[in-house]
């Protein structure tokens, strides 16, 4: 079902002539340049607050505002999804013989309940405004939002169903990211202790366009130009693309997550609490099918838990036990690049690739929704 896009026009408030943007990657993929290739090709993309200290996020902003693109930056909001110490030290021990391998005693590692330093950063980001601040994870205050959108900043939530889009609306968000199922890496769900049901994402588009009144983002899967055009024909004003630039020169993705994203091997992605203990979407590995059935929620507990073993993993190239957060379908269209490409297997910068969705875009634009999009 087509729908016309809520609320006011995102692309002039974000100052873009492009609706396609750089989606958050934390714990190093996302990086200054990417964000700034991003800006460049028309778009936006946003840097990831998660797992930096605050002096860390500012240089990154300070890096990306030189630029003189629009950008913004995600912030983990507090949603605390705590974990008993009995359940914690039960999963050491079940991964403590992964842990042997690279001489690490996971009994060390206190169990660490913590906000990402949510205050200080909200701080900084009022303190010296940057245009766009999205959240995830959690809902920020009314307070919190208000803040910002007095500072001049426009305020992204991210959602992955209609009840937490009414919620994020009525907390006065300007825009929502609606994320699908499809989505890799961690979901943004308000309750990780439930798995978001998979959903195709034009259906929930759908169903929150009907919902709430404010621009939406579609997130989640996005790989071809057809996706664009279907999450346009649903009612997002804009998509959000995150696995597809994994492999770009400005990713700060490890060695062994963009080999294993083109490895014919690797068909299958699954959403496992494996290794934060909050619901991810990854590439099956070994890991994945051996402890998913049985980690505990809690998070950011265990996250911290696992944090040295996937650290050493990704040192040694150990795909079996690295976290390879990837989309569903994004992932396969990789495979499909390397597959007809019998030359280098790097996709081009994000300035290639996300011109690649323009093309879609524009015509999708240029063209009733309801006829077959202009070739692309």
């Amino acid at each position: 079902m087509a729908h016309a896009s809520s609320g006011p026009d995102l692309l002039t408030e974000l100052g873009i002539t492009l609706p396609v943007l750089a989606a958050p990657m934390a714990g190093g993929a996302t990086t200054p340049a990417l964000v700034i290739a991003a800006g460049r090709s028309g778009g936006l993309g946003l840097l990831a607050a998660g797992y930096k200290d605050v002096a860390a996020l500012a240089d990154q902003v300070q890096a990306v505002r030189a630029a003189a693109v629009p950008f913004g930056v995600n912030l983990f909001a507090p949603n605390p999804d705590p974990i008993s110490l009995e359940d914690y030290r039960a999963y050491a021990r079940e991964l403590q013989p992964e842990a042997d391998d690279y001489q690490l005693s996971l009994d060390l590692i206190a169990l660490r309940e913590d906000d990402d330093s949510w205050h200080e950063k909200v701080d900084l980001l009022l303190a010296d405004p940057v245009p766009v601040v999205s959240f995830t994870f959690g809902l920020p205050s009314d307070d919190v939002v208000a803040a910002f959108k007095k500072a001049g900043t426009l305020t992204v939530q991210t959602v992955t169903s209609a009840h937490e889009a009414r919620r994020a609306a009525e907390a006065g968000v300007d825009a929502l990211a609606v994320q699908a199922s499809a989505a890799g890496g961690h979901s943004g769900t308000l309750t990780p202790s439930i798995i978001p049901p998979e959903r195709p994402l034009p259906d929930l588009l759908d169903e929150i366009a009907v919902a709430v009144s404010i621009p939406l983002i579609g997130a989640g899967g996005i790989s071809r130009p057809r996706d664009v055009t279907d999450a346009l024909a649903a009612g997002a004003q804009a998509v959000s693309v995150g696995t597809a630039l994994l492999r770009s020169d400005e990713s700060g993705a490890s060695a062994v997550h963009q080999a294993a994203l083109v490895d014919p091997a690797r068909a299958a992605t699954v959403v496992t609490r494996a290794f934060t203990g909050r619901p991810a979407r990854a590439l099956r590995n070994r890991f994945t099918d051996t402890y998913s059935g049985t980690t505990p929620s809690g998070y950011p507990a265990i996250h911290h838990l696992t944090s040295p073993l996937r650290k050493a993993a990704v040192d040694a190239g150990d795909v079996e036990r690295a976290h390879l957060w990837a989309a569903d379908r994004a992932c396969r269209g990789q495979r499909r690049t390397r597959q007809t490409d019998p030359g280098p297997s790097r996709l081009p910068g994000v300035n290639g690739l996300v011109r690649q969705d323009r093309c879609s875009a524009r015509a999708t634009m240029n063209h009733p929704l309801t006829k077959e999009p202009a070739p692309s």
